[in-house]
């Protein structure tokens, strides 16, 4: 198996704080690595040495394997606003289509418009026009069209809705191209990774396998690294009582005992410790409730002259935790402008949106709030209990937010909404940039959370665990109300398109059927064609098939309406399920075909 990328001893700090120091590993062909660590830590750094946007401060050595394709996604994308999106693809992508004769860039020209078709772009439209899950689409069909051996991606699927991030999921998992990325999506993590790099404390730690093998693996790393410290502080303890009573033995073939003891001390002072956020009692307190909430009827609303929502009515109940999801530019965030009463501008709005005064909003903005980058963090959020609970220790209070990541800045963004104590939660895409620990600690919090919850989400995982139910924007202003998580929602529009499929693959069968019939007879008609053995063989097969199939899908069904399954197993037996729904389907046809003949 070749080697597609070392890295061996580098480095990188800034002022007095070290990301990583003298750190290597290996990523060889086929492998499939997300990266984990806090915010902070260097993960994003790490990406940009390799992609030779940044350098390491101790040299170090970083060797790719010769001939292969590498594509990078940053983030970020740079773009001209002015230019189309074909434009702009192939004028970023001039470094790799320099290298394709004719036939080569017609191919690459192709995939580009087919790709560009699967996210439902035009690739005629404007940079300027587009969101930022568009624009993050652009990014991925430049990077997926190269078809590159080994693609380095960093948060590939922040800002995506999650239809885009279903399919980027799929080709992924279809491809056969090495991949080394930072997620914290876990699910897209757990379907498309075969391991998980955990960089922690400036070490680099490698798990074959997926995110709960991972947790389990990294606990017991840390169990029997805090018991091989206990281990060394018995030693200590009795290599410090000779130091004690034998003063006189300090000398001579005692001095390496002595050189010993001080190294011994050394490591019995490294108790492993897991940071972790710890959500004080006082924050899950939400302002005292009112019966009445938000009260919407019959409210519409466009904007230059396209739908953005249609006669929705619904009264927002105390203590619901409502998820919001929909393709990019469906209008989910005008929607939670518009429950705020934020200005319209020359936007068109009618109805009644009706607001309980006793309501308290804390809004959570995917764009983030404007710091002001000279002040420190503890002249930001002046309590430093809570500083140390969402993971700023007491060297970090004195730091500048310019010096802060994109992520560290998030989560203090999410502290001054939190220590508000609002009684009705607005989150609009808050699992950008933030990091899986964080996100785990936050989903404890929202559990508990003593008031309403409002969630646009493209993380799967994140809406499974919290939400009540869904409300799923299908453009052209209209919403479905759909009791459950996103799961059960997909798991849902998976066996209803089976179905449609399915009726319309019977439909076609009987039309062909009835003309067959009707169609004018010049001669005696034809006696029933009899089947060949091997036919009758077949339909006979198909009859067992469909019968056994029949039962097993009545199983399925009933194990998912008896519940008490963890999510593994749900998932097992959703995608079960719909590869049995399908393999019934196909036999059913062709049992009707061979049945009308």
């Amino acid at each position: 198996m070749a080697s597609y990328l070392q890295i061996e001893n580098i480095s990188k700090s800034y002022g007095p704080k070290i990301l990583f120091e003298n750190i290597g590993f290996n990523i060889n062909e086929g492998d499939k690595i997300a990266l984990i660590a806090p915010n902070g830590t260097g993960k994003t750094t790490l990406m940009r040495i390799l992609a030779g946007k940044d350098k390491s401060d101790s040299g170090g050595r970083i060797t790719f394997l010769k001939q292969i394709r590498i594509a990078f996604l940053e983030q970020e994308y740079d773009y001209d606003p002015e230019s189309t999106i074909f434009n702009q693809i192939m004028s970023s992508s001039k470094e790799f289509t320099s290298r394709l004769d004719d036939d080569g860039l017609f191919e690459y020209e192709r995939r580009v418009q087919r790709i560009l078709t699967d996210f439902g772009m035009n690739s005629a439209q404007k940079m300027s026009e587009l969101s930022g899950g568009e624009v993050k689409r652009v990014a991925l069909t430049q990077m997926l069209a190269t078809e590159a051996d080994f693609l380095i991606m960093d948060e590939p699927t922040n800002h995506l809705d999650i239809d885009a991030i279903e399919y980027l999921e799929a080709s992924l998992k279809r491809s056969r191209c090495t991949l080394f990325m930072v997620t914290h999506d876990r699910y897209f993590l757990d379907r498309v990774c075969n391991t998980v790099m955990e960089m922690d404390h400036g070490a680099i730690y490698v798990y074959r396998g997926d995110y709960a093998n991972y947790l389990e693996k990294r606990q017991e790393r840390i169990d029997n690294y805090n018991a091989e410290t206990d281990k060394v502080r018995n030693v200590l303890r009795r290599e410090l009582e000779w130091i004690h009573a034998t003063p006189c033995a300090r000398s001579g073939k005692a001095k390496y005992r002595i050189n010993a003891f001080h190294d011994l001390k050394d490591r019995a002072e490294q108790v492993y410790t897991s940071k972790q956020i710890s959500i004080a009692p006082d924050l899950g307190v939400a302002s005292r409730l009112g019966t009445k909430i938000i009260n919407c009827k019959d409210v519409s609303f466009s904007y230059d002259g396209r739908c953005y929502l249609d006669h929705f009515t619904y009264n927002f109940q105390r203590y619901e935790k409502v998820g919001i999801v929909g393709r990019n530019g469906v209008g989910k965030s005008t929607f939670i402008n518009l429950l705020m009463g934020a200005d319209t501008g020359t936007g068109i709005l009618s109805g009644v949106i009706d607001r309980g005064e006793s309501l308290k909003i804390g809004y959570y903005n995917q764009k983030g709030i404007t710091f002001d980058e000279d002040q420190t963090v503890l002249e930001t959020v002046n309590d430093t209990r809570l500083l140390n609970q969402f993971l700023f220790p007491h060297d970090m209070l004195n730091n500048k937010i310019a010096r802060l990541s994109g992520g560290e800045k998030r989560r203090l963004y999410l502290l001054t909404i939190l220590m508000q104590q609002p009684n009705l939660l607005i989150l609009d895409e808050p699992t950008n940039d933030l990091d899986i620990v964080t996100l785990n600690i936050l989903e404890e919090y929202l559990l508990g959370y003593q008031g309403s919850l409002i969630i646009v989400s493209h993380d799967r995982h994140f809406l499974d665990r919290l939400v009540d139910h869904l409300f799923v924007f299908c453009g052209e202003g209209v919403v479905k109300d759909f009791i459950g998580g996103y799961s059960e929602y997909r798991s849902f529009i998976k066996d209803y398109e089976a179905q449609q499929r399915k009726d319309a693959r019977e439909a076609e069968a009987r039309e062909k059927a009835a003309a067959a019939k009707s169609a004018p007879v010049t001669e005696a008609p034809a006696k029933k064609r009899k089947l060949s053995w091997k036919e009758q063989r077949e339909l006979e097969t198909l009859e067992a098939d469909m019968a056994s199939l029949g039962a097993e899908k009545e199983e399925l069904e009933a194990k998912m309406s008896a519940g008490g399954m963890d999510y593994a197993e749900v998932q097992k037996v959703t995608d079960r399920y719909a590869e049995v729904k399908d393999l019934l389907d196909e036999k059913e046809l062709r049992w009707l075909e061979l049945s009308v003949d």
